[in-house]
């Protein structure tokens, strides 16, 4: 006969064996069950489309990628290079007639750069405030020829007569309001002659140096992020003017792949300084402040623009002449401070000791609220320090005005 504690005993060990049995059961359970999942993702991933794969390793920042393909331009290795021991060249300013042509071709000169002159001379503004700027250059003994960059057979002509190696191309047809009622200029003019040139180029197998070209602010358009980065999108033009500019650049990159033609394509900022044009707020303010006449101040006053000095925008360009990453690229020149209008006017004011007679009216079409420059890819890869005060830079501007009696040069606004 078993003793009933003996019995009781048994089943205690029976149910603790299947107990133990049941946990070691489980574990393995949910072990499998893990390791299927993790199998069930990474065969997921593999077959989810490249877009949707989470990033596994840190990507550059897409405004940083340039300086994957250079090392930062110091000041220092600037003024080497355009220094007396730095390289020698003839370069071609298209343009030169022109407010920022002008003043390219004699700052190059002035660090003993050959530069030659090319302007068609049109009729946009006053020709003798364009002939003016070409007696500063023949003062200097700088070359000019009288040519349209749509001219074939005049630019080869040229390049081949001056040897010129390297090209600054800052012709174009300026103007945002004046693009609304005269379209087919802008499209000759900023993109066929572009072209054009390019054309030259490849015929020439002048590609040792990248091609040095104007574009503008004006290609941000309705961006209302601030301020505007070369990566930002582009593609809601607000005037013919802002999609020619646009234009010229897609023309510049798909030359490069066609061609293997580098270029730098630089993104002005509301350019100002003596000889200025006659189209633009800091003439038309001063001119019509000098004279006690009525003004327009277009969107009330509230529009902010990022005005730069003549010398600091000259500055980045001569300083893409000396810099080659191998592609294209796009790069802002401008101030990176912009300025209320309303304040502007006031500066202005300031300087040429006289109230404005304001009439405030909305914004004009084609006409954008902001521009404001991120200048940090010019400070790295072109060097570029803008120094000029908005109240320094109006005031050189409203000297050169009164001793030049330059409202003999205003345009019928």
């Amino acid at each position: 006969m078993v003793c009933c504690s003996s019995i009781n005993k048994g089943n205690n060990l029976l149910l603790l064996y299947c107990g133990f049995l049941l946990v070691i059961s489980a574990c393995i359970n949910v072990t499998m069950f893990l390791t299927t999942f993790k199998a069930t993702v990474l065969m997921t991933s593999f077959s989810m489309p490249l877009d949707d794969k989470p990033v596994l390793s840190k990507q550059p920042h897409p405004q940083e990628t340039y300086k994957q393909a250079s090392r930062p331009m110091t000041r220092r290795r600037m003024d080497e290079l355009k220094g007396p021991h730095g390289p020698k060249f003839n370069v071609m300013v298209t343009g030169a007639a022109g407010f920022v042509g002008m003043h390219t071709a004699i700052a190059l000169n002035n660090i003993g750069i050959t530069p030659i002159g090319y302007d068609n001379v049109n009729q946009y503004y006053s020709v003798d405030l364009k002939e003016k700027r070409i007696d500063e250059l023949k003062k200097r003994d700088i070359a000019f020829v009288r040519g349209d960059v749509c001219d074939v057979d005049k630019l080869k002509k040229t390049i081949k007569e001056h040897n010129i190696t390297r090209f600054i191309h800052l012709a174009a047809q300026a103007g945002v309001r004046y693009s609304l009622d005269h379209p087919l200029e802008y499209t000759r003019n900023n993109v066929d002659c572009t072209v054009n040139i390019l054309e030259v180029l490849v015929e020439l197998g002048l590609k040792e140096h990248p091609l040095v070209y104007a574009s503008s602010s004006s290609v941000y358009g309705n961006n209302i992020k601030t301020p505007f980065q070369e990566t930002d999108r582009v593609e809601d033009p607000a005037s013919l003017y802002a999609a020619t500019k646009r234009s010229d650049e897609l023309i510049a990159h798909t030359y490069f792949n066609l061609h293997n033609i580098s270029s730098i394509g630089l993104r002005f900022f509301t350019v100002y300084g003596p000889y200025g044009r006659p189209d633009m707020a800091p003439f038309i303010f001063t001119d019509k402040i000098s004279n006690g006449e009525e003004m327009r101040m277009f969107n009330h006053g509230n529009s902010r623009r990022d005005f730069t000095y003549i010398d600091d925008i000259v500055q980045g360009i001569i300083h893409a002449l000396f810099v080659n990453t191998g592609r294209p690229e796009l790069v802002n020149l401008g101030n990176g401070r912009p300025i209320v209008l309303a304040d502007f006017i006031r500066i202005v004011e300031k300087q040429v000791g006289q109230n404005a007679i304001i009439k405030s009216v909305p914004m004009q079409k084609g006409d954008v609220p902001t521009t404001y420059a991120d200048i940090s890819k010019a400070q790295w890869l072109l060097g570029y320090y803008p120094t000029t005060t908005i109240e320094d830079g109006i005031s050189n501007f409203v000297q050169w005005f009164r001793e030049h009696n330059a409202s003999q040069y205003r345009m019928a606004m």
